[in-house]
């Protein structure tokens, strides 16, 4: 009997990898309200594959997919919050403007290559911006897991994989020896 390699299971749900040009290139933004319609197909199909990640894999800590993941070069990405009953966040041309000093380091898997996973120094707070359908713009700040989500989400808008934030000196680890599969993360005071 032989066994999937996780990124072999996302490879077939039509999870892009590593090693594409496209997780590499920042995206287009969208033109919107003139856009509207790509944005919403494109967070149709977002949507979709979200769904049936969920019926893969447990993801307690959440889980995102941008837009690059699935083949499509525009600003678009979706975060489902660790708890299911949240609704899922739809960001559309999201930019990070303000993000705290304050940092922490927590182990990330990404889909493009979820055979390892990397412990990733990123802000407790991020303010970012957000358009609508309409074009109106939005800003919210998401604090520590969920800021971690979202920001590890703009950065795939943005052409950078997690490793592009781990310090130079830490290598990702075999997904075989992480352990806090199926665990939130913990900060401090939760």
């Amino acid at each position: 009997m032989t066994s999937t390699k996780p990124s072999d299971q996302m490879n077939q749900l039509g999870i892009v990898q590593a090693g594409a040009p496209i997780l590499d290139t920042p995206t287009r933004r969208f033109d919107l309200p003139t856009e509207r319609t790509a944005a919403e197909e494109t967070t149709a199909r977002l949507l979709e594959v979200l769904r049936r990640l969920a019926e893969v894999h447990e993801f307690a800590k959440g889980r995102g997919l941008a837009a690059p993941q699935i083949g499509i070069d525009r600003a678009a990405a979706v975060v489902q919050p660790p708890d299911p009953a949240a609704d899922v966040l739809v960001l559309l041309n999201p930019r990070i403007i303000a993000a705290s000093d304050e940092q922490d380091g927590q182990y990330e898997g990404c889909l493009s290559f979820f055979d390892v996973r990397g412990m990733v120094p990123r802000p407790l707070s991020i303010t970012v911006e957000t358009a609508a359908l309409d074009g109106t713009v939005t800003t919210t700040t998401y604090e520590t897991g969920l800021a971690r989500l979202v920001h590890h989400e703009i950065d795939h808008l943005d052409g950078l994989l997690y490793t592009a934030r781990m310090d130079p000196d830490v290598e990702p680890i075999p997904v075989e020896q992480y352990r806090q599969t199926g665990k939130q993360w913990t900060y401090r005071g939760q």
